[in-house]
């Protein structure tokens, strides 16, 4: 049975879990400022699909109860995730799930530290804004009792906490020290840029299963991107294509979160992948090798005008 209760952001509320003002540790522990290790995401009430889910690694090197209050676990220096949020008429439910015992770290758009525990299913952690505030949101979930990663998931929701018994976990392998940077390059480009292609040479692969990333992804690939695309659409279509003497593979994450992936529908056993309608931001690029963690070398191709 669900144990969660709304709680206001003057910190009333039915359970242990306890908003509080920023203090000095706070401050020296926790960087507000610094990028998220895994997303940055923007929802406005009425967000779909609903719950946003974001998969992570819970844990870090630092105690929570450094924080004060009823703060628990152990978490990151930067947080995992950051939400900017325009609320509507609708409550804001954040949680994490887990086969681990894990807990909630929330820094609000007030600056008050909003801690939990247990509150969700089992040893799942929730909270719930009554009356959300606009702004930003920097969540971390830590790990109970140790400094130990594991796998997890953040749930953003205007209609419920998050339950355990139905989550479907992703393991990830932890990132790299910067998770949110690329490996190779990350370009910036505008709709008629040139020249066209636009190549980033690389090595394709790594030691994570894209399929555990996305359902129907293929290949082994890195923990970080290794090419962020800052794209601004226009009308023309967009093309990420690999050439390679090797079979890989290719995995995105467009900018509003989906994941796209591909084998083998460019040239001989290349992926390729085409945006009719291509949205701006970022998108994160993995060049994945088939059935094997070997790298290899390849090239990237974005290109407006053709896919190989």
């Amino acid at each position: 049975m669900m144990k969660f209760a709304l709680k206001s952001a003057l910190g009333i509320s039915t359970l242990t879990a306890l908003a509080f003002p920023l203090g000095a540790t706070a401050v020296q522990a926790q960087d507000v400022s610094a990028d998220p290790t895994y997303e940055t995401v923007r929802l406005n009430g009425g967000f779909t699909p609903d719950p946003y889910t974001i998969p992570i690694m819970s844990g870090g090197q630092t105690n929570a109860r450094d924080l004060g209050g009823e703060c628990r676990g152990y978490i990151a220096t930067r947080p995992d995730a950051r939400l900017y949020f325009t609320p509507g008429s609708l409550p804001l439910y954040i949680s994490a799930t887990s086969d681990a015992d894990t807990t909630l770290v929330i820094n609000g758009p007030d600056g008050r530290w909003y801690c939990d525990d247990d509150s969700g299913d089992g040893l799942n952690p929730a909270w719930g804004f009554e009356n959300p505030q606009s702004g930003q949101y920097d969540i971390w979930v830590g790990t109970y009792g140790a400094a130990e990663n594991h796998s997890a998931e953040i749930q953003i929701s205007e209609l419920g906490a998050g339950s355990g018994s139905g989550a479907t976990m992703r393991p990830l392998t932890p990132p790299q020290p910067d998770g949110s940077s690329a490996i190779y390059e990350t370009v910036r480009l505008s709709a008629g840029f040139a020249p066209d292609p636009y190549i980033v040479r690389l090595s394709s692969g790594g030691n994570r299963d894209a399929s555990q990333v996305a359902s129907g992804c293929r290949g082994y690939i890195a923990s970080s991107p290794d090419v962020n695309l800052d794209y601004t659409s226009g009308t023309f279509p967009l093309y990420l294509s690999v050439d390679s003497m090797a079979d890989t593979t290719l995995v995105i994450r467009a900018p509003n979160g989906s994941y796209y992936c591909d084998d083998d529908s460019g040239e001989g056993l290349n992926p390729s992948v085409r945006f009719e309608t291509p949205l701006s931001g970022r998108y994160q690029i993995w060049v994945g090798t088939y059935g094997s963690t070997d790298t290899q070398s390849a090239e990237l191709n974005i290109s407006e005008l053709y896919s190989e």
